[in-house]
C-alpha cells in the first residue's frame, strides 16, 4: 500500500504499515484521497532531523483527522473528536532516513491530544529519542535524493524553509481500505496554497536573471504602466488600459497657412474621412503646425500613412505617423478659442452654474443690498419700509422747523445792519453836494 507526493524538490513514494497501524492508515490514505494534503508546505526542516508537514496552515497548530473533516464538511451537527488516539507500535522505530511518523499533538484546555493530519518524515539515521512518543506508520522506498534537497533547504530561526518547499499532488498507488460515509472526492485538485505565505514562492528563482533587452522591456512595460495609471488619476486618460485608435493619423510639422480643408483634401483619396483638425492655440487661434486625421478604415488608414510620408505639403514636408493620443475618447479635439466671457444677469461671474454668495438676508431677493444688517428676530420688509418713510418725513419737519428758527433769530439784526448803512450813503452824498457849491447848498 503505497501513496507518490509530487513536492516542489522532486517524488517520493511511501510505503505504509497497514496491518501495524491500520487506523493511521486509514487517515492517511483517506487524506490523501481528497487532496487533504495538496499544496501543503514542510513548514518545520532541521537538518539531520526531521521534516514535518500535513498542517493546511503552516503553522503547526492546524490539522485534523479524516473523521473530524468529514464530520465539519457535512454540517450534521455531530462532534466528532478532532484527534484519534495514537497507534505506537514498538516494533516500528525511528532507525533509519525516511521513517514516516504521525506528530503526536499534545492535549490543551481540556481536549484529548492525538494523531491528526500532521506528519513527519526523518532527515537522519538513528534518532531512537522518538520512540514510543510518536507513531511509525511508514518508509519512503523511492525518492531519498528528494530528502537529501530537503535536508540542505535553507531556513530561518524557527525552521521554517526560506523558499517553500511544498506538495503539489498527491496520488494514492493502492487502498485497501473502505471509503467512510460521507466521503467525496472532489473534482479537482486545489489551485491555491491553503496558507497565506509570505515567502519564495516555490516556483520562483530569486537569483535568476534576465538578458538586458528583456530586463529593458520589463522595464519599459512597468514605467509605462505607471505613466498612464497616473494620466488616468489626473483625468487625461479614461482609463489606465486605454488603447489608441488605430484609424487616426497624427500628422505633423505642417505650415502655419495649412487649412483643415486644404488637408482633409489631401487625404481624402485614401478613403473615407470622420474628421480632420488642424489643432490651434486656444487664445490666439493660431495653428500648432500638427493636425489628428481620422479615416473610417483601419486599411485606409495604414494606405495614407506609407503614402503620404515626407510629402510637400504647401511648401513643407510633413511627418505621418499613428496617432498615440487618446484623448478624443473623453470627447472631441477643441480647437475654441478661450475668450473671456461677459457678464451676464442670470448666474454669477458669466457662468450660470455658478451663485453668487449671499451674506445678509436683503440680498436674498435680488434686489439692491441694504444698509443695514438683518438681524435674528426683524421685522418684514413692509413694515421695515413703512417704518423709514415716517422716520423720514419726521426728520424733513424737524430740519424745515430748525431753518424757521434759525432766519427768524438773524432778521432784526440784518434789518439794522441795512438802515446803518443806507443813512451813511445819504451823508456822503450829502457832502459831495456841499462841496460842489463852494460850501453853500
Amino acid at each position: 500500500m503505497s501513496v507518490l507526493f509530487e513536492t516542489s524538490l522532486g517524488d517520493i513514494v511511501i510505503d505504509l504499515e497497514t496491518e501495524a497501524c491500520p487506523k493511521t492508515c486509514e487517515n492517511f490514505l483517506k487524506l490523501c484521497k481528497v487532496y487533504y494534503y495538496n499544496l501543503n508546505a514542510f513548514f518545520n526542516v532541521s537538518k539531520d532531523f526531521l521534516a514535518q508537514a500535513g498542517d493546511p496552515t503552516a503553522t503547526g497548530t492546524g490539522g485534523e483527522s479524516i473523521w473530524s473533516y468529514l464530520a465539519s464538511q457535512s454540517n450534521t451537527g455531530i462532534s466528532i473528536p478532532r484527534y484519534f488516539p495514537p497507534e505506537i507500535n514498538m516494533k516500528l522505530k525511528h532507525t533509519t532516513r525516511g521513517t514516516v511518523s504521525m506528530a503526536v499533538a499534545p492535549a490543551l484546555e481540556g481536549h484529548k491530544g492525538g494523531c491528526g493530519s500532521q506528519f513527519f518524515i526523518t532527515l537522519g539515521d538513528g534518532i531512537d529519542y522518538l520512540d514510543g512518543k510518536h507513531a511509525v506508520f511508514g518508509h519512503v522506498v523511492e525518492g531519498l535524493e528528494t530528502l537529501e534537497k530537503l535536508n540542505e533547504v535553507f531556513v530561518d530561526q524557527e525552521s521554517r524553509p526560506f523558499k517553500d518547499v511544498r506538495i503539489r499532488h498527491v496520488i494514492v498507488l493502492d487502498d485497501p481500505f473502505p471509503d467512510p460515509p460521507g466521503l467525496v472526492i472532489p473534482p479537482g485538485s486545489p489551485t491555491r496554497p491553503p496558507d497565506n505565505s509570505r515567502r519564495i514562492a516555490e516556483d520562483e528563482d530569486p537569483l535568476a536573471t534576465l538578458p538586458d533587452e528583456e530586463e529593458e522591456k520589463l522595464r519599459r512595460e512597468k514605467a509605462a504602466a505607471a505613466s498612464a495609471l497616473t494620466l488616468e488619476m489626473v483625468g487625461d486618460l479614461p482609463f489606465a488600459n486605454v488603447r489608441p485608435p488605430e484609424n487616426v493619423l497624427f500628422v505633423c510639422k505642417l505650415n502655419p497657412a495649412t487649412r483643415d480643408e486644404d488637408l482633409e483634401l489631401i487625404f481624402s483619396r485614401f478613403g473615407m474621412i470622420m474628421s480632420c483638425q488642424v489643432i490651434r492655440d486656444k487664445k490666439t487661434g493660431d495653428s500648432l503646425q500638427y493636425a489628428f486625421v481620422e479615416f473610417d478604415r483601419r486599411e485606409d488608414a495604414e494606405q495614407a500613412y506609407f503614402k503620404m510620408q515626407n510629402v510637400l505639403v504647401d511648401d513643407r514636408r510633413i511627418w505621418v505617423d499613428f496617432s498615440q493620443s487618446v484623448a478624443k475618447t473623453n470627447g472631441n479635439w477643441s480647437n475654441d478659442i478661450i475668450k473671456p466671457r461677459k457678464q451676464e444677469r442670470r448666474g454669477f461671474g458669466g457662468r450660470d452654474d455658478l451663485e453668487e454668495t449671499r451674506r445678509y438676508r436683503g440680498s436674498e431677493s435680488g434686489g439692491a443690498p441694504r444698509g443695514d444688517y438683518g438681524m435674528v428676530f426683524d421685522h418684514s420688509d413692509h413694515s421695515r419700509g413703512h417704518g423709514s418713510r415716517k422716520r423720514s418725513r419726521s426728520r424733513e419737519r424737524d430740519g424745515k422747523s430748525h431753518r424757521r428758527k434759525t432766519s427768524r433769530s438773524r432778521s432784526p439784526r440784518g434789518k439794522d445792519y441795512d438802515t446803518n448803512r443806507d443813512r451813511d450813503r445819504r451823508r456822503s452824498r450829502s457832502r459831495e453836494r456841499y462841496s460842489g457849491r463852494g460850501g453853500r447848498y
